[in-house]
């Protein structure tokens, strides 16, 4: 099994970053603030006006630590890498099915797009249990019916011989179902902590600004598993091809998000450890995270990836943060013919 490495995310203001010997140090107005060996670490992730040193881009690189710069509101910048891995032909494999759009890509899609639907009905499912009995009866009632809703799109997904345009189609339904009623998960008692449907580009309410801040930290780690097996990130099955864009990390994003960051999410808000005085409204209707909620986030986040679960295809326990590089492994054994599907990654 792959040992789960961490990565280093870099908040401060003004940091800069440099390599001493085989260590990652962070300075902050020429002070010592931190120190990471380098073989400790899959990845370096820098908020705002950070700077690295060439010795350090050069040791990443050659170490295989994608390096990520992402502006203070966690929008993509820039990113380091070292040479494309992998083999050439598992990349031509897998541009050859990408191009066979209602055939090998429509097959790979509908394993992606059913892992992220029965995902999301676990997430539901979830907070049935937690909070069904002695709640409110229109909050219960609603859940239930997203949940066979969901089960009836999952039907759906079973059938042989889907389209991309219906796989599509069924994608859509389950994300109107599922965020239709994700405002009845959330426990805050802060009213500007409210979901009032999914917005992006920018944010337009707490809730919002909270998923798209984790999405952009797992879209990272799964760009970064999807180059440590080969694969080429740009190009996807369920998300077609579009200059500048991750789409195979995309891909990939969709069966685990539900459960790594919605999951997250909720838990913040739930047990108040993010209250509406963490958000910043701006003039203009976005809403952004303060620095020292995106401290938390963080912090939450490397701890999420630590917990452990039982793969349900490798039958193994591994922690949380190694299921994109798993599922990056998966997907490359499909494309290589060693596995007749793509077995998609199920929260239990």
């Amino acid at each position: 099994m792959k040992k789960l490495l961490n990565t280093l995310y870099v908040t401060s203001l003004g940091a800069g970053l440099r390599k001493d010997g085989e260590n990652v140090v962070v300075e902050v107005e020429g002070a010592e603030r931190g120190r990471v060996p380098l073989h400790l670490l899959g990845g370096l992730v820098a908020f705002g006006s950070t700077w690295a040193s060439p010795a350090l881009m050069q040791a990443c690189a050659a170490g295989g630590i994608g390096m990520v710069f992402l502006d203070r509101n966690g929008r993509f910048q820039a990113r380091v890498e070292g040479p494309v891995a992998g083999n050439v032909l598992l990349r031509r494999a897998q541009y050859r099915v990408s191009d066979d759009l209602d055939g090998g890509a429509a097959d790979i899609a509908a394993g992606l797009v059913a892992g992220k639907v029965a995902n999301q009905r676990a997430v539901l499912l979830r907070s049935l249990r937690d909070h069904g009995a002695g709640g409110d009866p229109a909050d219960v009632a609603a859940l239930a019916a997203a949940c066979d809703r969901l089960a009836v799109v999952l039907r759906g997904l079973a059938r042989p011989g889907q389209t991309m345009d219906r796989l599509r189609g069924l994608e859509g339904e389950a994300g109107n179902v599922y965020f239709s009623v994700f405002d009845r998960l959330i426990r805050s008692p802060d009213a500007e902590l409210r979901f009032r449907g999914r917005s992006r580009r920018p944010p337009l309410d707490a809730v919002n600004a909270l998923l798209s801040f984790l999405y952009t930290l797992l879209v990272h780690d799964c760009r970064s598993a999807l180059e440590s097996v080969g694969l080429d990130p740009a190009v996807g099955f369920l998300h077609r091809d579009r200059p500048g864009r991750p789409s195979l990390a995309l891909d990939l994003m969709e069966e685990l998000r539900p459960v790594l960051a919605d999951r997250l999410a909720l838990s913040l808000l739930n047990r108040r450890q993010l209250r509406a005085r963490d958000f910043r409204f701006a003039d203009g209707g976005a809403v952004l995270l303060t620095d020292d909620a995106r401290k938390l986030v963080l912090t939450a986040w490397q701890e999420r990836k630590r917990e452990e679960r039982q793969h349900p295809f490798l039958g193994e326990k591994a922690a949380l943060g190694l299921v994109p590089h798993l599922q990056a492994q998966l997907l490359a054994r499909h494309l290589r013919g060693d596995l007749d599907a793509y077995p998609p990654w199920l929260w239990k």
